[in-house]
């Protein structure tokens, strides 16, 4: 028998991806969205059916799951009270693939990732120390709501299996908050240095969103109560990121390293800027479902800048990525900062 997936957040980065891969797998999947994006979502004659949906509209989401399906599979879930949304429709869903983040984890004394100071074994297991979770109070941020998400899914794994996948720096085609534009950007704005904080060694492991829905496929498939990392199978340094994006736009720059935190921030700083490492562990996903990774980073690179310059072609990149401006408020491309700086330099 053909089995039903629900996909919340549908035409997103992650959702696009994800139904793409079921699809392929022989799924019959439901893609709940609140509105389409820009340009069909999927081939036509695929098996997908579209439906309106607000995650925040409890009636809404008890229609969209209607009669029941096998899996949902929500790329959007966040804090405690989307868990106890999906935990009040088990008995209509088979099992659940929920999408939360490497930012729950902290270290021996607390820091969390990008935190002052924060340094992680390398690599970071699932078993690692995670952040207290949000009460719901005004103290609540990313970290802490992610985490509330994951305590209440798993504390009801019994009533509905969920695989929560703890996603590294996400990136692909798509996106509203794409890393990668730091370097795209700078590209056709034809700046001829990469200034890099930490010599450009920064490590923050990305995953495509090719790799993220072969996790989502494969755990759709075999249900569990768990939680496992999400990564692509080598982490680039920020040097070698930002040499590749160049690479592909055919854009000429020297790298210019400085040793250690940014001199006169923003100069150097970038979305993947730590002072220490954040390397995932994929060894649990490859033993408990046998994921293999479909891409590497460089590799499916080309594909993310193209559509980052389509996207953004004649229009203002801050309307076109709004997460990337909401979320880390640096000013990235301070140009006069960076030449000044520059120049005291020389």
């Amino acid at each position: 028998m053909e089995k039903l997936a629900l996909v919340l957040g549908a035409t997103g980065q992650i959702g696009r991806a994800a139904v793409r891969a079921l699809v392929a797998d022989g799924w019959r999947v439901r893609a709940a969205a609140r509105g389409l994006r820009a340009g069909a979502p999927w081939p036509p004659g695929w098996d997908v059916e579209l439906v309106s949906l607000d995650r925040e509209d409890d009636a809404a989401l008890a229609a969209a799951v209607r009669d029941g399906c096998d899996v949902l599979v929500d790329t959007v879930a966040y804090g405690g009270r989307h868990a106890r949304q999906l935990l009040g429709l088990a008995d209509r869903i088979g099992s659940a693939v929920v999408v939360s983040s490497a930012a729950v984890y902290v270290d021996e004394a607390g820091r969390g990732i990008g935190g002052d100071g924060a340094r992680f074994p390398v690599p970071i297991t699932e078993e690692h120390s995670t952040v207290a979770p949000s009460d719901g109070g005004p103290d609540a941020n990313y970290a802490t709501e992610k985490a509330a998400l994951e305590r209440e899914l798993l504390a009801a794994g019994a009533f509905l299996p969920t695989t929560l996948l703890r996603a590294g720096a996400i990136h692909g085609p798509h996106t509203v908050h794409p890393r990668e534009w730091h370097f795209v950007k700078r590209a056709l704005d034809n700046r001829p240095v990469r200034v890099l904080a930490y010599r450009g060694e920064s490590r923050f492991h990305p995953v495509s969103t090719a790799n993220l829905a072969e996790l989502i496929r494969l755990a759709a498939a075999e249900p569990g109560a768990r939680v496992l990392n999400a990564a692509d199978p080598e982490p680039p340094t920020v040097r070698e990121i930002g040499a590749a994006v160049h690479a592909v736009l055919d854009h000429h720059a020297e790298d210019v390293l400085i040793d250690g935190p940014s001199p006169a921030p923003p100069v150097g700083e970038t979305p993947w800027s730590v002072p220490e490492p954040v390397v995932l562990d994929m060894s649990l996903a490859e033993r408990q479902l046998g994921y293999r990774p479909v891409t590497g980073y460089l590799d499916s690179l080309p594909e993310t800048v193209t559509w980052l310059v389509d996207a953004a072609r004649g229009r203002d990149w801050r309307t076109v990525f709004p997460d990337l401006v909401r979320n880390y408020r640096t000013d990235y491309f301070d140009y006069l900062a960076e030449d000044a700086w520059l120049r005291r330099r020389h």
